[in-house]
């Protein structure tokens, strides 16, 4: 597509999703005369359409656009801007595109993130689409930031979306995650849902024309529509449920889309009329909501290819709550709002979490973070109604610093429905919770900080230790530190030197000694962890590398060793990438172990220290053999095992290793082979490749 089409079509698609005014209007389109990102503006478009985010979501999402590229002429629009628009411009600005960034930068910008979203959710929501454009665009292989880019992602921003309901965004997101980090099984996955395309694509249809029928003679007015799961999904449930392929019954799901609730359960019925549902699978999630709010009807059947479908009936409400979380409904707010909607009750969290941070170091707030982020929710009530939702495994404890920090430094106890409990006592959904108090109480005990599991509550817990007994903290963690070193082997003298002590503050953040002897001893940070940064930067100066010349010319010596040709140093090949003669290799010098040869494009290589790489060329005598390893991916048969291992030994090359499993109907073999060199690999795999029914086949970095 040419740039003006795709510059029309965009245009296109904002007038007819935005009643802007003629003011807007101009805003926008002076916005595109621009030379921009299109293909960026026009994803983050689509979401700002589909979360039905405001006008002026749009306008500021713009015009920061232009402020990005062209500086002087995104401050001089912005000041045309209403006030809201300015103010969301700015929230961008204190964003920065994380992919861009240092570790140390990226935490400080999380931070960031937080806060802004606290005032304004729309401004987080449109930097989430960006984060998903950003990671959809990377392609193997990756540098360093890039994939450190996809691990906050993963840890952080995926829990996110699906923290604030945008699951369609979660998905997305995380199935970009999967494509990186695991690209064999993630290939491997999507090549199996592609084969069954055509025959789930044709069972969907008579399926879709059946239900259609019931809408129709039940004179119901619904949209249905079909679905193929996420791959992110299938891959989770295959790993965390060690379930095979065949075991997961909602690859196949249709959603049915009605008006009322009603008619959500007429239709379930009139589809059990004709379908047999499966034993265990109906659900009723409208009766029983899931603790985030989630509501629908589930019902997995058997169809007409003996398969099983699942089929989700709700209305329309719930299938924007299930979609967007409340989002849409929370940003039309163009309208006064008399009271709190269920989403402005979630954005609580947001508030503490930011207002907990305060007091926590850099590296404690990101740990602190993906704990909450990743922990399932509970709802609970208070005797008086007031419902508070917490992370499951949460305990009195938690819900006593919720209600309030004196009520939690003076609880002795708790009253669970009804029966007074300890205060440790685990929280369940639906309990009733009363805190005991008593004004005897010297505070919490530090032993408090194992059983909690909300950030607020183990952030006021310290606050406490480090404000009501700083001069005790202070004492314990400098005694507590000095121990862990000494059971480190190291005396006192050797680590807390001038030069360490200034980069360990730095390291934390902290201004002085006693600031970090007080977070030690108040159970912010840990003794041995502190110590085992000290003995690091000592290790770091005083530890002598290997002296190796500027190629490591690869040998064996009399007894078949692999040596340097030069020193004569030990030399040993990596097994993470295990490379073969023919590899374009590199070598590292490491602590006490001779050289380690990685091949060139090895992903390790990234963890590595840089000043260690050195040249490597190969010299391995003649008669010298390697292992490999080869994937073989074939369409299933049943003679694809005697056809693979026959080709293998007219070839002449010894076998040391034979995994073989169905997957769905794709017949999957892993070959650890021996062979003297790449270009003998090569040929191998080139020669598998031409067998019957192989669809694909290549080399792996393991076994």
């Amino acid at each position: 597509m040419s740039e003006s089409t795709a510059l029309k079509e965009l245009q296109e698609k904002i007038d007819r999703n935005f009643k802007l005014s003629d003011k807007g209007k101009k805003i926008v389109e002076k916005v595109l005369s621009f030379d921009l990102n299109l293909d960026r503006i026009n994803a983050i478009t689509n979401l700002i359409i589909d979360t039905r985010l405001d006008n002026d979501s749009l306008v500021a999402f713009l015009v920061y656009q232009l402020y990005k590229i062209y500086p002087k002429e995104g401050e001089e629009l912005e000041k045309s801007l209403n006030q809201e628009e300015q103010k969301m411009v700015e929230d961008y600005k204190t964003i920065q595109d994380i992919n861009q960034l240092t570790l140390s930068e990226e935490i400080e910008d999380i931070r960031r993130m937080f806060l802004v979203m606290s005032n304004d959710m729309r401004v987080v929501i449109i930097k989430l689409g960006g984060i998903y454009y950003d990671i959809s665009i990377l392609n193997l292989p990756l540098d360093d930031s890039q994939w450190r880019f996809v691990k906050q992602v993963k840890d952080i921003h995926v829990p996110l979306a699906e923290r604030l309901g945008l699951d369609k965004l979660k998905q997305n997101l995380y199935d970009n995650v999967i494509r990186l980090e695991h690209p064999d099984e993630y290939r491997r996955l999507k090549m199996t849902i592609e084969s069954h395309r055509e025959e789930n694509e044709k069972q969907l249809a008579i399926t879709k024309e059946r239900i259609q029928k019931i809408l129709d003679d039940l004179k119901i007015n619904g949209e249905i529509v079909c679905r193929i799961k996420h791959i992110s999904s299938i891959f989770n449930k295959l790993h965390n449920k060690r379930v095979t392929l065949d075991q997961i019954y909602d690859i196949l799901a249709m959603r049915v889309i009605v008006d009322t609730v009603e008619e959500c359960y007429s239709v379930l019925g009139r589809i059990h009329s004709i379908y047999k549902p499966m034993a265990g699978r109906v659900k009723d999630y409208i009766a029983s909501p899931k603790p985030n709010g989630y509501k629908s009807l589930h019902t997995t059947i058997i169809v007409e290819n003996q398969h099983p479908l699942e089929v989700q009936i709700r209305t329309k409400e719930m299938h924007r709550e299930s979609e967007f979380g409340g989002v849409c409904a929370h940003w039309l707010y163009k309208e006064k709002k008399d009271k709190k909607s269920d989403f402005d009750n979630r954005l609580t969290w947001f508030r503490q979490t930011i207002e907990n941070a305060k007091s926590m170091s850099n590296e404690e707030f990101i740990e602190t973070l993906k704990s909450d982020l990743y922990d399932g929710v509970i709802i609970v009530q208070t005797p008086k109604g007031r419902v508070i939702e917490f992370p499951a495994g949460a305990t009195a404890i938690d819900f006593a610093y919720a209600i309030h920090t004196d009520i939690g430094n003076s609880c002795v106890g708790a009253k669970i429905n009804g029966a007074i409990k300890p205060i440790t006592t685990t929280l369940c959904n639906g309990d009733i919770i009363e805190i005991l108090t008593s004004s005897h109480s010297k505070g919490p005990s530090r032993d408090w900080l194992k059983y909690v599991k909300t950030s607020g509550a183990r952030a006021k817990i310290k606050a406490f230790f480090k404000t009501e007994l700083k001069d005790d903290n202070i004492r314990l963690g400098k005694a507590m530190l000095y121990q862990a070193m000494q059971d480190k082997g190291f005396t006192v003298t050797q680590l807390m030197t001038e030069k360490y002590n200034s980069e360990i503050l730095k390291r934390y953040n902290m201004d002085s000694l006693d600031e970090l002897y007080a977070a030690i001893g108040s159970g912010s940070m840990t003794a041995g962890q502190v110590a085992s940064r000290y003995a690091n930067l000592y290790n770091n100066d005083n530890i002598v590398l290997p002296k190796v010349d500027t190629v490591v010319h690869l040998k064996r010596n009399k007894d078949g060793v692999l040596v340097d040709g030069d020193s004569g140093m030990l030399v040993r090949f990596a097994g993470c990438c295990n490379p073969i003669e023919g590899d374009d290799i590199i070598g590292y010098i490491s602590r006490g172990r001779g050289v380690t040869i990685h091949q060139k494009n090895c992903q390790n290589l990234k963890y590595l220290e840089r000043e260690r790489l050195i040249d490597a060329q190969w010299q391995v005598k003649e008669g010298a053999t390697f292992s490999a390893t080869i994937k073989v991916i074939a369409t299933k048969s049943d003679n694809n095992i005697g056809r693979l291992t026959n080709l293998i030994t007219s070839l002449k090359i010894n076998i040391k290793g034979f995994d073989a499993k169905d997957v769905g109907d794709s017949f999957v073999c892993t070959l650890r082979i021996e062979v003297k060199n790449k270009a003998e690999l090569d040929s191998a795999i080139k020669s598998i490749r031409n067998l019957k029914n192989v669809t694909e086949v290549y080399r792996s970095e393991r076994w």
